[in-house]
């Protein structure tokens, strides 16, 4: 595996934070995430409901291996920031350009790699009952609730994970700079957010409207464009913040449950771009978010994005 370099705030970290999630294949079999049909029985067939296990947990992986390795600087979200004489978006593109060619295309995924690999190490090691864990499963066994009570801390992943993990495991993470050797509690520190968001997308996942779903299965996502790739939904006004939008008059009420169809790839950049407030507050249609030149150069790098066969 090739050395990487961390080109803390270049744009490919950005990229490579999605190339990891588009280069594995694992053997775990498919398990609903949303709403679930008798009648599907492959990823081909209902791609816009089934997630694998492995998948989400390498998805959540990456997001905190990502987050350690470059966080956006305070200034980038303060500019963003809109006054009300300015809270109009500026003006709109018709479509998401075409990009060029990736910078540092091959480091980004080299660093997909070593996400990957490690998500699988980490991935064998956790017990079975987490490797197959299902929000039916959940909801029907108080036992799991109960050992696996969230948040999971980094004493409950030294016991759930570190005595099956390859040592090398924390030399290889020590060797990117994303712990500390001289750290015991380095990697169960690590671990533990991502259990807790591996179990939570998995067992909380609430089932996506129906509204709009069959257009959105022809058109794509809404940022990106790309019609082969699982659809997530995207509240537009996100529901943290739905009281604090109505007290305020942010928004009307029946303006609350608009969402937006979108790639898993556009659908956490959009979250890393802006805190739940400022979508709220400014981002609250898919014409706001592309008339920012971040999110439009995203999708241009999304759009060029493909699964790998399986």
């Amino acid at each position: 595996m090739a050395v990487i370099q961390h080109h803390h705030g270049s744009c490919w970290i950005n990229e490579l934070h999605e190339v990891c999630r588009t280069t594995s294949t694992h053997p775990f079999v498919y398990q609903d995430l949303s709403l679930h049909s008798p009648n599907s029985h492959t990823m081909a067939e209902d791609d816009i409901t089934f997630h694998t296990q492995f998948e989400t947990f390498r998805d959540c992986l990456s997001d905190v291996l990502v987050e350690r390795m470059t966080k956006p600087s305070r200034n980038s979200k303060t500019k963003r920031r809109r006054t009300k004489k300015d809270s109009q978006p500026q003006t709109l593109p018709n479509s998401v350009p075409q990009h060029d060619n990736d910078e540092d295309g091959t480091a980004a995924e080299d660093l997909a790699e070593f996400i990957d690999y490690i998500a699988n190490q980490a991935f064998e090691s956790l017990p079975e009952d987490l490797r197959s864990l299902s929000r039916p499963a959940w909801a029907a066994s108080p036992d799991l609730q109960s050992r696996y009570a969230l948040p999971l801390t980094s004493s409950d992943t030294s016991v759930l994970i570190l005595p099956t993990l390859d040592p090398a495991i924390a030399s290889s993470l020590t060797a990117y700079g994303i712990i500390d050797n001289d750290d015991a509690d380095a990697v169960p520190a690590l671990l533990a957010p991502v259990l807790t968001a591996y179990v939570t997308t998995i067992t909380t996942t609430p089932p996506p409207p129906r509204q709009g779903r069959a257009q959105a299965e022809e058109e794509g996502c809404e940022l990106c464009g790309r019609d082969w790739v699982p659809l997530t939904y995207h509240h537009l006004i996100p529901r943290f913040v739905h009281d604090k939008a109505l007290k305020r008059g942010w928004h009307p009420a029946e303006a609350l449950q608009n969402v937006a169809w979108l790639c898993r790839l556009c659908h956490s950049f959009v979250h890393r771009f802006a805190s739940h407030e400022e979508l709220a507050r400014y981002y609250f249609t898919v014409d706001r978010l592309l008339a920012e030149e971040e999110v439009v150069r995203f999708a241009r790098y999304a759009s060029r994005v493909r699964w790998k066969g399986r």
